[in-house]
């Protein structure tokens, strides 16, 4: 039984780590996109206008699973 115990607390701590260092990533990655798609619509070169519209094609997933770890974080709060 302790066996059982030990171990099922060993893999919940792990996957919650695991959870949050995701969600940093996810968060960085998409800030780091997020300034770089700024700094490319401020520019008149004709590689920054489709260095623009490509970022789209990370940043609108980052966002969609910024979106589900916020909902996850929320649905927590009210268990």
């Amino acid at each position: 039984m302790v066996s059982t115990v030990t171990t099922s607390t060993v893999v919940t701590l792990t996957t919650v780590a695991m959870a949050s260092s995701l969600a940093l990533i996810v968060l960085l990655t998409m800030f780091t996109l997020l300034v770089q798609k700024e700094m490319a619509a401020t520019a008149r070169e004709r590689w920054a206008r489709a260095l623009d519209r490509a970022l789209n094609v990370g940043i609108i997933p980052l966002i969609l699973a910024f979106l589900t770890l916020v909902a996850i974080k929320i649905a927590e709060l009210f268990k």
